[in-house]
């Protein structure tokens, strides 16, 4: 207790000498708030920003410049502000959620300028077969956005996962696609490629599947420019492709329904 007393002692009578001798010289004094102040100062400015400390941002990456697109590849993409008139008025008109609806356009004109052809043909196809509903499904099986026979065409779903893709919204406008183009191609014209598409190749009458197809055609075309088209058209559903392949499956149970 008394070495302890005495270390307080000596401790207190140094700290009473500090203070006086700060007292009586002033500029000490200064100079020592002035030091204390500065490495305040270094400290708070060496130390690491918040954000930094919760993420660190990364390394910009090094990606080649892409091809730029011909001609016929930006006339089949299409401006933004087609689309938006496109994807608006499919909306209104097929009651389907603006986002889903953007997606589609949007899975419709990229699937058109990779494979060449008019997308606004795509989301005509897809508008009649099916209402715009991914998950449709016709009683002879046709699946999906475009109603695609996915047992008849199991080997254009291979590399997107199978047939169950059948579902999925690209995998099903990209085939789809890939298929009404054959079609077309191998018809010689639009008309006969949507004969053929729902099944009505060996027909006299497509029950007017093709007209219906042609007439929502022409009018997402003056949607595209901007005009102002009407969203409700009298019986505009079912949808035709439906009623055609199942007479054609009763007409002859072993012709291959193709399209779809």
């Amino acid at each position: 207790m008394t070495t302890a007393q005495h270390t307080l002692t000596v401790f207190g009578l140094s700290a009473v000498a500090v203070v006086a001798v700060l007292y009586a010289r002033p500029d000490l004094a200064r100079q020592l708030s002035q030091f204390i102040t500065q490495e305040q100062v270094q400290v708070q400015i060496e130390a690491p920003a918040l954000s930094a400390l919760m993420e660190t941002p990364a390394a910009p990456a090094l990606e080649a410049a892409p091809a730029p697109l011909t001609k016929e590849e930006r006339a089949l993409l299409g401006s933004q502000k087609q689309q938006k008139f496109v994807t608006s008025w499919l909306s209104k008109r097929y009651r389907v959620a603006g986002d889903a609806a953007n997606m589609l356009v949007s899975t419709a004109y990229l699937t058109a300028t990779e494979i060449k052809i008019d997308p606004l043909l795509i989301l005509a196809v897809m508008a009649i077969e099916s209402g715009l509903n991914p998950f449709a499904e016709s009683p002879v099986g046709a699946q999906g956005l475009m109603q695609v026979m996915s047992k008849l065409h199991h080997e254009k779903f291979q590399e997107m996962g199978g047939v169950k893709a059948a579902l999925n919204p690209v995998a099903n406008i990209r085939v789809g696609a890939l298929i009404l183009k054959d079609y077309v191609q191998r018809g010689g014209s639009v008309e006969a490629g949507l004969k053929t598409y729902v099944g009505a190749a060996a027909f006299e009458t497509d029950s007017g599947y093709g007209s219906r197809v042609l007439a929502e055609y022409h009018r997402l075309k003056q949607v595209a420019t901007g005009k102002k088209v009407p969203t409700f058209t009298p019986a505009l559903r079912p949808p035709p492709a439906t009623v055609v392949a199942k007479e054609a499956s009763a007409a002859n149970p072993s012709e291959q329904i193709a399209g779809l």
